[in-house]
């Protein structure tokens, strides 16, 4: 029996210890903190794992575990095969597709990225699903204009709702029909939670779009995000070439035509704008007054037959050393000589040696030529040139300069292989082939490996505070079960419910496995939990299956705080915080705890087999 397990009548129980004060205090005061919102998640975490350390509750060669931990190597994995995606162009491609067959209705597009996600979790990892959808989602709440953060929390519940489908929804299911076995039951098959899943999963969605979207943060000030992924609108000019393949094309079906992800709001020929321009055929010299997201203006250089008019000029974009340029932004700053004048009147690019690629400003609302725009204080313009070109239009106190613009271009000829090793890693995981963390590795290897991104470029996109957050909360998941906390709580359930109604005792399960998996692992939750349930079912002659199901449906029930991995995902891009999770997340806990409570004791019963 283990240090502080004491026996009363027929229930066993733990007595409390000191190291089981220590590690729910810690566990506490994690709690609190990341209630209270003011320290960030990851430092809080790393706050965790030195205290843990610090309290002896843990080796430190065992707390620092949790950072070569299958789920941080399989998140990190991820990550990297996900920025391929995105690198490649399928994210672009996906997401224009469905904002094509929803339009610019935020209801419909939000009911078909949660069926879409929950279709594909309920048979790859949900952190998987959510990962392939997460720059999806971006780049689609972007070009409809809706904030991110209605849309990105219903992606990660969606892809956790269908846990509870199959035996390989989620590596906890895996491990519970370990526990199933070593308790000497039938392991799970690979659809017995299916019957209560399901239900589960179609409450789920329908409370999402209905009482959850009204519960979510609406923040529309998301600049920070929306300028991460290239999205400051620009309006810019575009012009044909004479010896441009696009000339007699309809400007609809041009590159820059419908679904192209570019507003055209006017095409100008020979200095006049063409009333009928959805009509018209494109000739040489024509320009195609536009707006669009700064990346895909940086883009236009790979439409073969168009180009950026830069400044009334048109110069040779190649420097003579040899020199790449940089693209840059910088907004107009107070007192600038600038101010009033248009881009010609300034002969801007005779006088900087800088081309201005497109302008942002809010309150443009009938854009014209670049060239006959007046500049005003606040304007942004996108600037391509050479870097001491930058430095000295900064220094001369003509704009403030906010850095460099990423100039990478989509490697489209790499997406069919990306789509292959992406696909390739979910085979071998659905199928056993090999580990989840194996898969995500391996195919981060080969995205990298067969050039589909860069090493540096995939370094860049992983969300590295993501992955700190969660090796440091595996320690003090290593903490409440080397205490004995975990257990702890669970037999202090136990005495006060005693041998009171059995479907009390299941349900009271459910609370405990739900509670658990905040601050630990649902596996780890688990591991905790099954064998006590276990226990529990055989002194009180019920059905340990029945805990089993009910403890899987439970231990995937992670909506109250971010702590689970698909959350985690989402928390950074989504701009929310600790409360909105649980605001969200507490309705739906409650809706599943319900339907559970009805299902599983039907399908399952509680009464112990002859």
């Amino acid at each position: 029996m283990a240090q502080g397990l004491t026996a009363t009548g027929d229930i066993t129980f733990m007595e409390l210890t000191a190291d089981i004060i220590t590690c729910l205090a810690i566990l506490v005061s994690a709690i609190i903190l990341f209630s209270w919102d003011r320290i960030p998640s990851d430092v809080v975490a790393l706050g965790v794992l030195l205290a843990v350390v610090a309290t002896g509750l843990v080796p430190a060669e065992q707390a620092f575990l949790g950072f070569g931990s299958g789920t941080v190597i399989m998140i990190l994995g991820f990550f990297v095969m996900t920025a391929a995606l995105s690198h490649t162009g399928i994210v672009d491609t996906v997401g224009m597709w469905i904002l094509s067959h929803v339009g610019n209705r935020p209801s419909v597009l939000l009911a078909v990225i949660m069926v879409s996600v929950s279709t594909l979790s309920a048979f790859i990892s949900n952190t998987a699903a959510t990962a392939f959808f997460i720059p999806v989602v971006l780049g689609l709440a972007l070009r409809n204009n809706t904030s991110p953060s209605r849309l990105l929390m219903p992606l990660a519940f969606a892809a956790i709702l269908t846990s509870s489908v199959s035996l390989i929804s989620t590596s906890t299911n895996m491990v519970i029909s370990e526990l199933m076995v070593r308790g000497g039951q039938a392991p799970m098959g690979m659809f017995e939670l299916a019957p209560a899943g399901i239900p589960v999963a179609i409450a789920g969605l329908v409370y999402m779009l209905t009482i959850g979207v009204r519960l979510m943060p609406n923040r529309k000030a998301q600049e920070a995000t929306q300028e991460e992924v290239g999205d400051r609108s620009y309006n810019a000019d575009l012009v044909v070439p004479d010896d441009s393949p696009l000339i007699g094309v309809p400007l609809a079906q041009s590159p820059v035509g419908t679904d192209s992800g570019f507003n055209v709001v006017r095409l100008v020929r020979d200095g006049k704008s063409l009333a009928d321009r959805a009509e018209a055929t494109l000739e040489a010299g024509d320009v195609i007054v536009v707006e669009g997201r700064r990346r895909d203006l940086i883009r236009v250089k790979d439409i073969s037959g168009l180009d950026i008019k830069a400044d009334v000029h048109l110069p040779d974009e190649t420097e003579e050393d040899g020199e790449e340029p940089s693209i840059v932004e910088g907004v107009l700053m107070p007192n600038s000589p600038l101010i009033g004048h248009s881009l010609r009147s300034a002969e801007f690019f005779d006088r900087y040696g800088l081309k201005v690629l497109g302008l942002n400003r809010a309150s443009l609302t009938r854009p014209r030529p670049l060239s006959q725009i007046r500049l005003r204080l606040g304007d942004v313009l996108l600037l391509q040139g050479k870097p001491e070109n930058v430095k000295a239009l900064e220094r001369g106190n003509l704009f403030n300069i906010f850095g460099g613009v990423p100039t990478e271009r989509l490697n489209t000829t790499h997406a069919a292989l990306a789509v292959a090793i992406f696909a390739a890693a979910l085979i071998a995981v659905s199928f056993g082939i090999v580990a989840m963390p194996v898969a995500a590795i391996g195919g981060a290897f080969l995205m990298m490996l067969t050039r589909c991104i860069s090493p540096d470029e995939a370094y860049r996109k992983v969300e590295w505070k993501v992955l700190i957050l969660i090796g440091s909360l595996l320690s003090l998941g290593a903490a409440m079960e080397a205490s004995g906390a975990g257990q702890y709580l669970a037999a202090m359930l136990i005495q006060v419910v005693g041998d009171q109604s059995p479907l009390l005792v299941l349900g009271c399960f459910f609370v405990l496995t739900v509670a658990l998996t905040q601050p630990m692992s649902n596996q780890a939750a688990a591991i905790v939990v099954v064998p006590i349930a276990f226990e529990t079912a055989r002194q009180l002659n019920l059905n340990p299956r029945s805990f089993a199901m009910m403890i899987a449906i439970a231990a995937s029930c992670s909506y109250l705080t971010p702590l689970e991995p698909s959350s985690l995902m989402v928390y950074g891009p989504g701009k929310y915080r600790f409360m909105d999770f649980v605001r969200v997340g507490f309705p739906l806990t409650f809706l599943i705890f319900a339907i559970a409570m009805i299902l599983v004791p039907i399908i399952w019963p509680l009464s112990a087999p002859a």
